[in-house]
This record gives C-alpha cells, sequence and structure tokens, in this order.
C-alpha cells in the first residue's frame, strides 16, 4: 500500500508530507484548491507522463518521492535488477530543462521502465474513465481483462499475425502482367549490370589502399632507400648495422671479465639481429615494389566504375553485392509467382483455418465469462441504488481482426420497461459514475493491484446514490487500499483517513496545504461541504450525525 507522498515544488504545493492509511482514504477541499495536484503527483511517481510546467513558478526542479509498504515480490524486480524489499521507496526529479530522474529504491530506472512497476502498484480511475463505456472499441478489453483468457489471447494473436504476414506475401507477388514485365525488366538490367562488374567484397578498400601507395610512389622509394642506406651504409658510412657490428666485437673482447658487461653484450648482439632483420625486410619491400601507370589508370577506371554503381546500388561492394543478391530472389520470386502463390495460398487457408478455429473458442470463453460479468455488474449496481438496471454484453461477429472474431458492445436499460439499448443513448452521468465504479469493483476483485484511486467518479451522484457510492467505496477498501477524491460528504464521512486540501496566499504566492483532521476536523469539514461557507449548527450536528 501507499503509506507516504512527499511533494516538492509541483504547482501551488512547495512541500507536503501525506500520510495514508490502509482502508478508505479520503480527500476533500475547496474546487481549485489543489487535490488533482495530489493526483498528479501520485501519477508522476507511477510514470506517467509530466511537463516540465507542473514545476513551482520560481524552483528549478519538482521532486517527488513515495514509500510503499508491503509490497509482494513481483517479477519487475528480476526483470530490471532492483533490489526487492517489502518496503519500496520511489523517487522522480522533474527538472525545467526536460529530464526526469527516476529512483526504485535509490537505483536508477527509466521513465518507461518506472511505468511498468506503477501499473502494478496502483490503480487510478478518473472522471475520463466513463466516457470509455460511451467508446464501444473499449468495450471488449474491458471483458478480456474480466475473462483472462491470456493464453487463448496470446495463441490467437500469434495465429493472426501469421495470417496476415502471408496475406501481405500475397499481395506482394500479386501484381498485373504490365507491372510484373516492367519489374522484371528492371531486375535483369540490375543484376547484368552488376554481374558484369564482377565485384568481390572489400575491392573497393583494396584499390584505394593500392592507389595510394601508387600516387605516392616516388616519396615510398626514397624513404626506403633512405632507410636502407642508414641501416646498411654506403661507400661513405657505415649505417647503424656495421656500427652496431663495431661495438659488438669490442664488447667481445672485455665482456669474460665483469658478468654486467657479459649482459650488455648479449643485448647488443640481439641489437645487431635485429637491425639485419628490419634492414632485409625493408630492402624485400624495395625490391618488390614495382610502379605501373598502366597499373594506376586502371585503378583509377575501376573505382571510377564502382563509384558510379555506389550511386544506383550501395555504399560498399558488400552493399552492391547483396542487392545482386535481393534482385536474383526477387526476380526468382516474379518468375515463379504462380507456383509460389498456390504455396502461399494453401499455405494461408490452413492458418486461416486455425485462428478461426482458435478464434471460436476465444469467443465460448468470452460468452461463458459475458455471462458472470452481467451477473456480477447488475448485483453491483443493485447495491448502488439501481435495481431496476438490465445489463448485456452484446456480442456481433465479425471477419478475422486483431482481436478475434467478436464485436462486444454493452447494451443497458437503467428503468422498467425500457429496452437494452448503447450506454451512451441511456446513461446519465450520475448513473455512467455507478457503472464504472461497479466495473471497476468487478475488475479489481480480480486484479493483483493493491492501491485503488477515485478521482472524483461521484461526479453526478447525489442523495441515496450518493450513499450507496459511498458504502461501495467502503467495502471495497476492506481488501484493497482506497484513495478517493470527493466532494460529497456521504462519502467523506465513510473515511477511515480524511485529509483536507486547503489553498492559501502568503506575500503574493500561492500555497497548498494537506491536513490530516481529527474527528473535530472532520466534522467541521463535511459541514462545510453540506452547507458551503456558512457552517451553522444545523450543518454541524447533521454532519456529527453521518461520522457516526
Amino acid at each position: 500500500m501507499l503509506s507516504l507522498l512527499h511533494i516538492e515544488n509541483i504547482a501551488v504545493i512547495e512541500q507536503a508530507d501525506i500520510t495514508f492509511d490502509r482502508g478508505f482514504n479520503v480527500l476533500t477541499g475547496e474546487t481549485g484548491a489543489g487535490k488533482s495536484i495530489v493526483i498528479d503527483a501520485i501519477s508522476a511517481i507511477l510514470g506517467a507522463r509530466t511537463y516540465r510546467d507542473v514545476i513551482r513558478t520560481g524552483s528549478q526542479k519538482a521532486f517527488v518521492s513515495a514509500v510503499f509498504q508491503d509490497i509482494r515480490e513481483l517479477s519487475w524486480f528480476d526483470e530490471y535488477h532492483v533490489n526487492y524489499e517489502p518496503e519500496l521507496l520511489i523517487q522522480r526529479e522533474i527538472t525545467l530543462d526536460g529530464r526526469n530522474v527516476c529512483k526504485v529504491n535509490s537505483q536508477p530506472v527509466t521513465v518507461a521502465v518506472l511505468r511498468q512497476l506503477g501499473a502494478q502498484l496502483i490503480n487510478i480511475h478518473g472522471q475520463h474513465d466513463s466516457q470509455q463505456l460511451f467508446d464501444e472499441e473499449q468495450h471488449l478489453s474491458f471483458l478480456d481483462s474480466f475473462a483472462k483468457d491470456e493464453a487463448l489471447q496470446t495463441a490467437y494473436a500469434e495465429q493472426y499475425q501469421k495470417v496476415h504476414a502471408l496475406e501481405q506475401e500475397i499481395h506482394h507477388l500479386t501484381m498485373d502482367e504490365g507491372e510484373k514485365l516492367r519489374r522484371m525488366e528492371t531486375l535483369r538490367y540490375q543484376i547484368q549490370e552488376l554481374e558484369r562488374a564482377e565485384l568481390r567484397a572489400g575491392e573497393d578498400e583494396e584499390l584505394e589502399d593500392r592507389r595510394k601507395l601508387l600516387q605516392n610512389s616516388e616519396k615510398l622509394m626514397s624513404g626506403l632507400m633512405e632507410a636502407i642506406v642508414n641501416l646498411y651504409g654506403d661507400d661513405d658510412t657505415d649505417g647503424a648495422n656495421g656500427m652496431v657490428a663495431n661495438a659488438e666485437y669490442a664488447l667481445s673482447r672485455i665482456a669474460r671479465f665483469d658478468d654486467r658487461l657479459e649482459q650488455i653484450y648479449e643485448k647488443v648482439k640481439d641489437l645487431d639481429y635485429a637491425i639485419q632483420d628490419v634492414a632485409e625486410e625493408l630492402r624485400d619491400l624495395k625490391d618488390g615494389f614495382a610502379y605501373s601507370e598502366d597499373e594506376l589508370e586502371q585503378i583509377e577506371e575501376r573505382l571510377d566504375l564502382i563509384h558510379k554503381l555506389r550511386r544506383k546500388y550501395g555504399a560498399t561492394c558488400e552493399d552492391m553485392l547483396a542487392f545482386l543478391e535481393n534482385a536474383r530472389q526477387e526476380l526468382d520470386e516474379i518468375e515463379f509467382a504462380d507456383d509460389r502463390l498456390e504455396q502461399l495460398k494453401g499455405k494461408l487457408q490452413a492458418a486461416k483455418q486455425q485462428a478461426e478455429k482458435t478464434a471460436l473458442e476465444l469467443r465460448a470463453a468470452r460468452q461463458a465469462a459475458a455471462k458472470v460479468l452481467e451477473q456480477r455488474i447488475m448485483d453491483e449496481l443493485h447495491q448502488l441504488d439501481m435495481p431496476r438496471v438490465q445489463f448485456l454484453c452484446q456480442f456481433e461477429p465479425t471477419e478475422l481482426t486483431p482481436t478475434g472474431m467478436d464485436m462486444v458492445r454493452f447494451l443497458m436499460s437503467a428503468n422498467v420497461g425500457e429496452a437494452l439499448k448503447p450506454m451512451s443513448k441511456v446513461a446519465s452521468g450520475g448513473e455512467l459514475a455507478r457503472i464504472m465504479l461497479a466495473m471497476k469493483n468487478v475488475l479489481a476483485e480480480q486484479d493483483a493491484v493493491p492501491t485503488l484511486i477515485f478521482d472524483e467518479v461521484d461526479a453526478g451522484v447525489s442523495g441515496r446514490a450518493a450513499q450507496k457510492v459511498a458504502e461501495k467505496l467502503s467495502a471495497v477498501a476492506q481488501n484493497k487500499q482506497v484513495l478517493c477524491v470527493t466532494h460529497l460528504p456521504q462519502i467523506a464521512a465513510m473515511a477511515d483517513t480524511h485529509m483536507l486540501i486547503a489553498k492559501s496566499e502568503r506575500n503574493g504566492r500561492t500555497y497548498t496545504t494537506v491536513t490530516p483532521l481529527d474527528r473535530e476536523g472532520r466534522k467541521q469539514e463535511v459541514a462545510r461541504i453540506i452547507g458551503g461557507a456558512n457552517i451553522t449548527a444545523t450543518t454541524l450536528r447533521s454532519a456529527e450525525e453521518m461520522l457516526k
């Protein structure tokens, strides 16, 4: 569960420490006091997208940290090599230059990796979630979340991908006769041009190295001759070889008198051999070097051809040879397209049959889950003061799609005698909020996420329905930690922990504070929610009665 949230320099919150407890935690306050900022801060430590404009004016950075307790050992920790501890610390720093520094148990992680962890710690449900119920494209994902047929869904997704790949290949090979002839002519020309060139892998680099050598032949020969003379000597000088040989002879006559001289003598002798070896290598290089104007001209012509081919077929000889191989393969495919098409069509038919078989199995599993979901949601809605509601998952067969062969949409009737219709046509704002709460509660029963946040999901709800929503949230909080931002006194009165978000001004700046309320503070706040700014003895008695 989330036990502590620390906020620095986010919007109008300069600094705040908020302690949450198990059970039902409620946040209340005037409109605009900053309740949504607290939710934004929690979203930030869950890996949600943030922008630098959340940083409080005049500050260089914003910082949020959260402590979670009694966290189970998730596979996430092993996957990303983060030390697991039941007490989890998440930190996130947001700077003006747009950088985000995220840490889990003091180990740096990326925002994307943090997001994967956050999804397993907290679910946040806001007012916009209710609008997803109007989007019928989302209904199948709701049902699949409840059904939890991951194995079937994964198997089908793999089979559908195979079908899609075969269809793409068939489409690639299917072209009209004119297009086919034009493409074959182009490929044959490209193949002939590259084959005539008789390229070798690495040939361009070899030729450029040889050209550089030939272009610098005079410097090369001059340098070799100078080095050989310095080593071997000539008519005027002994060279290094002769001088070292003289030193070796001189030392050979005195080396026996001192061990140190013996060691030096051996070193000079080795040096003499080494100079001779180097000199021989240089002489061999000189004797083996042949310069030819014809060879240089041939190299220039060859490199010119390679340069022209590069502009068409690739930056290196390896790239051009790869292009040649691909062109040969494509020409073969086109020339033998009819045979290949027949093979592919047979494979496609078999793949479709397999995918359709799995899709039908998936449909059966979904329909079975839909019956359970319908009953569970109606049970929940009856508890939320919608006793006459009817709810139905309507299936409509489709062709093969990435998600199966089903289109699912939710139909409902909120009143007796009314036909089942799409939610967008029959659900009021208050009814929609309760339907979403019912669905979230049903899905949460199978979800291992320990903390649920409801951000003003009570919009449009009042009176007895509000009391039912409060009781439902309190019931959910028996098994999970629940945080709720609300404007309803019925919900605020049910809290196990109640915090007040308040805004004030000091020295021309706006500040938001978060204060845990005791019994008397709760009574004052519930009375404010009931009666507004004018708190009377009557509203205080009503608040006290609600708290009792």
